[in-house]
Parts: structure tokens; C-alpha cells; sequence
């Protein structure tokens, strides 16, 4: 009896040369649809599905290898004879290949997500690119791999057909093969829960009972955080979200340490708004509705990045205004950090840039003069962003499974001023700047500023005094004739310790989320040195 091979795949790279060796070497293929046809225009002997199933496809091609006659021949044990005397009493023949690849979910569900330009798909078209014969097929032939060859990946093709020429097709290579499917097919379902559930939990913060993770691998790291560990980075299988839309233009691969710095510094950078499609700021509509005129307004944005958190981040009116005020902010520390802006990198501030040892500079555009200017650093990565960040939830591993949230992308709860007096109008700006900022540095958080710029930050300590001190310390050795209003913090200030070290820094206004027990003593404080205060209800702590 000749061997069977069911062929039905979308993406027809190399499958001429598969079918082709399988008839040569007596293989019977059973085919559907536009995959019988392309078989057949290119001269190689198949059989239609149909013709076995003695069904026909229906349902606009919905229903096709959906029968008894084709998964009964795949998952037959064949050294079972209940199962062969069965498969003989019904008349139907053994499948021992099953070479099905999947409708592209992953690149049409990313279409959805598009700009308004792009011709987005609706719901009713999606949901057309939900394959549904394809995985049955495929997690069938995976289950009984021990007697069916499963091929899920053009890639294998070669293999496959190296082993069945040396009569070798052995249990781990057909075990790989099955493993292969089930790591595919959990992906696309994992895609397509995504995109159905992703609206819904978004708008009603409930978490589903299950976490739908559909992640493809798109480069392997040399190593991780440090040299003896690996690492690969995994990005959504549909592409979407910033990384996925990210290309290198310049230098040596991303490290792992560069990627989770270049992670963070796009994202602070694009919470001022980002130039290049006129996304919102992070929290503006809330800013506008609390405190009228307390926008920052300008847009224009510069963030310095080193080990995770900012070290400098500032607006300007021109980007090269916005990266001097950002660099000042900490002449040591960005040496081999990150720069990363929010709008096109132009040549003025491309030869600034280049007069700095930098690991990576990320912009969503770079005028072709500055590209070139900036190419000249040989080992400088440079990173073209398509999009703003879009992720609404976070995640971060721990022994055994893995914590969820949803992204901080709120800034205010309200805008309350429990001190005798307020912040001068022309301190507001800078208030509502220096809130976004301190949200994005490692907690215990404290950031300056002055002038729609960070002075001093000070952040990753285990109380609240110290980074104070620190970020004092540094604002002041930065501007020599200190004069800094206005001190952010990202979580709410405990004990009058902080006032009275703002106090003896020039601060004159402090925002801060409130809710210790102690805010009372902490009011009284600033009552005493002169200091307004804004409670906005809500923190930020970055851990």
C-alpha cells in the first residue's frame, strides 16, 4: 500500500520540492483548495480532498478536511489492530504526512492596529483568518507522531526529506516535529484570545483566568544581564507593540541590557507625546481637566537612560534644545547610556550627539545628513521607531509563573492643595513635567526641575531621605547658583525629614501622590518653611 501525505499549506515556499521528492519516491498526496491547484499547475499528481472524504468543501472552503475520513487515517496507532481492522471495515486509507502551514493570523490581526492611513480590517475579516482545519490537522498528526510525519515549518522540509531518502525517520526527529506544532498552534491561539479579549480587558480591568502569551522568537542574544546567562528576545507573534516595530539602521546587535534600557527610554520619552503622529501625552486630558494651563505644551523630548532609569530628561523647543537641557542634567552618567527623542533626529543635533560615547540613539526618524553623521560612530546602534508604545499590560517572570498588570499610563487622580499656599502659576508646567518624569525612575524616586528639565534625580534607595539628598545634591552641583522650585516625588512622602532637606535645597513646591499617615506632619512642615504642595492620589512606583 503506498504511503499518504496530506498537503494544505498558505505559504507555498519549497513545497514544489517536497512534492515533488514524495511522488518520486511513491507517495500518494492528498491536497485542498488553491494548494491542489498550484500541485497540480506544476505537474505533480494529487489527489483532492474531497475525493477521499467523498464530501464536498463547503461553506465558502470553512469546511474541507473537518471529516472521520481524514483524521481517523492520521490518528490511527498502526500497531493497534483495533484501530487498522477499523480503519479496514470503513474503507479508509492511513495518512502518514501531514504538511499543513496556518492562514497568517499574526500579520493580518497586526493590520488592525495600524495607522488611519493604512486600510485597517475589519472584525468579520479577521476573524476569516482564524484557520480552523489547519490546526486540527496539524495537532492530530502531532499527537500520533510516533506513526506521522507532522511538518508545521517550511524549514524542515530539507530534513525531512534527507530522512525519509535514508529510510531514518526517527522517534526524536518526529518528535521534534510534533513539538514544533503544539508550540505553533498554542501561539495562534494564544493571538487570536489576545485580540479577542484585549478590548475587554483593557476597558473593564478584569483579568482573564488564563494569560494568553503568542511570542516569537526574533533574536538570539549573545548573552543576558550578565555573560554566563543566556537569552533571546521574544517579541509578539503579530508584531505588535514598539520593539516589533523597531529597525536597526547602524551598529552591533542590541544585548539584552541595551534592549530593556532602550524599552524604557523610548517609553519616557514618548510620554511627552511623540512628534512623529501626534500621539497624547501620557496623562494629558487629565492634566488639562485638573489644572487648566499646566500642560507642558511643548512636546519636543529628550531622554538620557542609564541602567534602566533616566538620568537626564527634558522638552525643548528644538531637539537640540530639549538634549542639552536632558545631558546637563548629569554630565557623567549617560557615558554608554541611551539616548532616545521623540521626534526626528535633524543635523544640528546629530553632530552634538556624536561628540558623545553613546550605545544607542532611538528616534522615529533621522534626517539622511544626520544618518550619515552619526553612522560614522562604527559600533553605535541606531534605532528607527515606527510606533509609540501600545502594551496595556506588563509582565514580569518569577519562580514558577509570572506577575500581570496593567501599564501606568495614568498620571493624576487629582490635583489637591493641602498647604497654606499654592505653587505659583508659572511653576505648573513644571510640576506636571517632573511628575510624568520621576514615574519612570526606579523607586524610591525623587526628581528636580526647572524649566521643562530634570536637574538632579536621585532613585533605587530604601527610604525616601536619600534619594532627596542625592537628587539636591546633584541639582545643585549642576546649577551653581541653585534656584530649583519644584520636586517630584513618585510615591508619597513619609516624614517631614524630605520637607526639611527640600527646605535647605531652595525647594519651593513639592507634588506627590499623599495618603501616609504622617501627611499631616508632612503639611505642617511645608507650612513652616513656605513650601506649597500638591497631593495628586495617585503614585508610581517603579520597581
Amino acid at each position: 500500500m503506498k504511503k499518504r501525505a496530506l498537503i494544505s499549506v498558505y505559504n507555498k515556499d519549497g513545497v514544489l520540492d517536497l512534492a515533488s521528492f514524495l511522488v518520486k519516491s511513491g507517495w500518494e498526496i492528498i491536497s485542498t483548495g488553491g494548494t491542489s491547484r498550484y500541485l497540480s499547475e506544476n505537474n505533480i499528481p494529487v489527489m483532492d480532498v474531497s475525493s477521499v472524504t467523498n464530501f464536498p468543501e463547503c461553506l465558502d472552503g470553512r469546511v474541507k478536511t473537518l471529516h472521520p475520513a481524514i483524521h481517523a487515517g492520521i490518528l490511527a496507532i498502526r500497531d493497534q489492530k483495533l484501530h487498522m481492522d477499523t480503519l479496514a471495515e470503513l474503507n479508509l486509507e492511513t495518512i502518514d504526512l501531514v504538511c499543513v502551514n496556518l492562514y497568517p493570523f499574526f500579520e493580518k490581526v497586526k493590520m488592525a492596529y495600524m495607522p488611519a492611513e493604512v486600510l485597517n480590517p475589519a472584525l468579520d475579516e479577521i476573524i476569516e483568518y482564524i484557520d480552523i482545519g489547519g490546526p486540527a490537522m496539524l495537532r492530530s498528526a502531532a499527537k500520533n507522531f510516533r506513526d506521522v510525519i507532522v511538518i508545521c515549518d517550511p524549514a524542515d522540509y530539507a530534513d525531512v526529506i534527507e530522512s525519509i531518502k535514508d529510510e531514518n525517520i526517527n522517534h526524536d526527529l518526529k518528535k521534534q516535529l510534533a513539538g514544533k506544532v503544539f508550540n505553533l498552534t498554542s501561539a495562534y491561539d494564544a493571538a487570536i484570545a489576545r485580540y479577542l479579549l484585549e478590548t475587554e480587558s483593557a476597558s473593564t480591568n478584569k483579568d482573564p483566568e488564563f494569560w494568553p502569551l503568542s511570542l516569537l522568537r526574533s533574536q538570539s542574544l549573545r548573552y543576558g544581564e550578565n555573560n554566563h546567562q543566556s537569552a533571546a528576545l521574544y517579541l509578539h507573534a503579530d508584531k505588535l507593540g514598539a520593539l516589533g516595530g523597531m529597525e536597526q539602521l547602524h551598529g552591533k546587535e542590541l544585548g539584552y541590557n541595551n534592549i530593556r534600557d532602550l524599552d524604557l527610554a523610548w517609553k519616557s520619552a514618548c510620554a511627552f507625546g511623540l512628534s512623529a503622529d501626534g500621539t497624547t501625552a501620557m496623562g494629558e486630558e487629565e492634566v488639562l481637566k485638573f489644572v487648566p494651563g499646566g500642560s507642558s505644551g511643548n512636546k519636543v523630548c529628550c531622554s538620557a537612560v542609564k541602567h534602566n532609569t533616566p538620568c537626564g530628561i527634558a522638552l525643548g523647543d528644538t531637539l537640540l534644545e530639549a538634549y542639552e537641557k536632558a545631558y546637563a542634567c548629569d554630565l557623567a552618567s549617560i557615558f554608554g547610556g541611551i539616548i532616545a527623542v521623540n521626534t526626528a533626529v535633524d543635523v544640528e543635533s546629530a553632530k552634538k550627539l556624536g561628540e558623545l560615547f553613546l550605545e544607542i540613539i532611538v528616534a522615529p526618524e533621522f534626517d539622511d545628513e544626520a544618518l550619515e553623521i552619526l553612522k560614522k560612530k562604527k559600533n553605535l546602534r541606531i534605532i528607527k521607531a515606527q510606533y509609540a508604545p501600545r502594551e496595556i499590560w506588563e509582565f514580569i517572570a518569577v519562580d514558577g509563573g509570572m506577575l500581570v498588570q496593567s501599564t501606568d499610563n495614568k498620571l493624576l487622580e487629582k490635583w489637591e492643595c493641602p498647604t497654606k499656599l499654592s505653587p505659583d502659576e508659572g511653576d505648573l508646567k513644571d510640576l506636571v513635567f517632573a511628575y510624568r518624569a520621576v514615574s519612570f525612575v526606579k523607586s524610591n524616586a525623587i526628581l528636580l526641575a526647572k524649566d521643562l528639565a530634570s536637574t538632579g534625580i536621585g532613585g533605587g534607595q530604601v527610604n525616601r531621605l536619600w534619594p532627596a539628598q542625592q537628587a539636591i545634591e546633584r541639582s545643585n552641583a549642576v546649577l551653581k547658583d541653585g534656584n530649583v522650585r519644584v520636586l517630584a516625588s513618585d510615591a508619597f512622602i513619609p516624614f517631614p525629614d524630605v520637607i526639611e532637606a527640600a527646605h535647605a535645597g531652595g525647594i519651593k513646591t513639592i507634588i506627590q501622590p499623599g495618603g501616609s499617615i504622617n501627611d499631616k506632619a508632612v503639611i505642617e512642615s511645608c507650612n513652616n518653611y513656605e513650601i506649597s504642595m500638591i497631593f495628586t492620589g495617585l503614585r508610581h512606583f517603579k520597581h
